[in-house]
């Protein structure tokens, strides 16, 4: 491992709540990349399984690990919000407990932030892994969030599918300029929405990102509206948040932050409009396409292997 600053050019903040299944692989995908001046931040929410005994064991090995294990469960977003205040790097990544992370998915991200001062989040290719890390579903990246035009990587957001440009690599300064993660449904759209306002981002061609579905990821354990949205936050309990006050803040999320952003007043007209023609299509059958239950593609046509790219799954091919 390489010397690095005492205060590296990027922070990994790894928010987890009883995360024993995957945690070790994603770890060992982080440590094993490519680009090494980076520290992660492991906030523990409180965990009850053997999250803080893998976390303390990873840490004792690698000095670039901090851990921090919180008294209790405040929740996904909360716990989000909170790593992201307790990393110091000019760059700033998210990263899932249950994802694998190809060897060079931050060399090549940080490089595409280094080479287009203008582009404000880099992230790569990706996939939908099962619980095994094998490819279920390969998918093409097809958003327009390079555009130079902010209405037009707005409109993009909300209509193409696909995407985890959440986990991309970006700016610390930009994250700190729009509202911290909420907690209502699909927080996380409106969310990546406000950020794009504020400048493009860039795809790397490669196949480096490998998110994992699995049955006890928090979306698929918290089938319904209401129970995602407690799980993203403890408060969201009880009569005062009904599933209708959850769908309005959604999409007041994204009007307050078209409001917020550093727009002209004609892009900001734009991103209006493109607001309305979007509500209105979400009544058409099949609006809401999700990529995790396009049908899974034929192991034997893949050309990529997860145990060839992820640093820690060397010698797993059969």
């Amino acid at each position: 491992m390489t010397a690095f600053r005492s205060v590296p050019r990027l922070s990994i903040g790894l928010p987890v709540y009883n995360g024993e299944e995957y945690l070790a692989e994603s770890l060992d995908a982080l440590l094993g990349q490519t680009y090494e001046e980076f520290e992660l931040v492991i906030s523990d929410n409180a965990s009850t399984d053997g999250t803080q005994d893998i976390c303390r064991e990873y840490a004792a090995k690698d000095p670039r690990i901090r851990y921090i294990r919180l008294l209790r469960n405040v929740g996904a977003a909360p716990n989000h919000n909170y790593v992201f205040t307790q990393c110091r790097g000019e760059l700033f990544k998210w990263a899932s407990h249950d994802d694998l992370y190809a060897r060079d998915l931050l060399r090549r991200c940080v490089e595409a932030l280094d080479e287009r001062p203008d582009v404000i989040l880099a992230h790569s290719d990706q996939a939908v892994i099962d619980g095994d890390g094998k490819v279920k579903v390969p998918y093409e990246y097809r958003l327009a969030t390079g555009s130079p035009r902010a209405p037009e990587r707005f409109r993009s957001l909300l209509f193409e599918p696909g995407g985890d440009d959440f986990y991309g690599v970006m700016r610390a300064e930009v994250l700190r300029r729009v509202k911290p993660h909420d907690s209502y449904h699909h927080a996380d759209r409106t969310f990546v929405a406000e950020i794009t306002l504020h400048g493009p981002f860039h795809q790397v061609p490669e196949l480096l990102y490998f998110r994992r579905d699995h049955p006890t990821r928090a979306e698929r354990a918290n089938p319904s509206k209401r129970s995602r949205c407690v799980n993203l936050d403890p408060r969201r309990a009880g009569p005062l948040h009904p599933t209708p006050r959850l769908l309005a803040e959604y999409v007041w999320g994204f009007v307050a932050a078209i409001r917020r952003a550093p727009l002209s007043p004609a892009d900001r007209r734009a991103c209006y409009r493109h607001l309305v023609s979007w509500l209105t299509s979400r009544v058409r059958p099949g609006a809401g396409e999700r990529v995790e239950d396009r049908a899974p593609v034929d192991p034997e046509l893949l050309s990529v292997s997860v145990d060839d790219l992820v640093a820690g799954r060397e010698g797993r091919q059969p």
